[in-house]
């Protein structure tokens, strides 16, 4: 059975840095788009940033603050969030799909989400 278990939200000072794991397991997902959505209360889902083999891409909102990465071999992607502002507080999900996208539509495989809250 896939499964994605993402950890290391938490609570942060406005400036403050976390970073976020997701481990992949049921499946070897190296040939998979990894990438991370947020939900804030009240909002719709939206993409954050995303990974394949060869490209990244990142929402406006998070260039030059967020660093997506992936290890292979530990089956495992991250999510480096630096200079955190509390626009950024939301639920954060690893998701895994075929190829790039930034619609959560086309996302295959969601894990549960972790919390981030950055206070001010």
């Amino acid at each position: 059975q896939e499964q994605l278990v993402e950890s290391g939200g938490g609570l942060v000072q406005v400036g403050g840095s976390l970073r976020l794991s997701c481990a992949a397991s049921g499946r070897t997902f190296s040939t998979y788009a990894m990438g991370w959505f947020r939900q804030a209360p009240g909002k719709e889902r939206e993409f954050v940033a995303a990974i394949s083999w060869s490209n990244t891409r990142y929402a406006d909102s998070v260039k030059g603050r967020f660093t997506i990465s992936r290890d292979n071999a530990k089956n495992t992607v991250y999510l480096q969030m630096n200079s955190l502002k509390p626009e950024d507080t939301a639920v954060y999900s690893c998701a895994a799909s075929a190829y790039i996208t930034t619609n959560p539509k086309f996302v295959g495989y969601w894990g549960q989400g972790t919390q981030v809250t950055v206070s001010s």
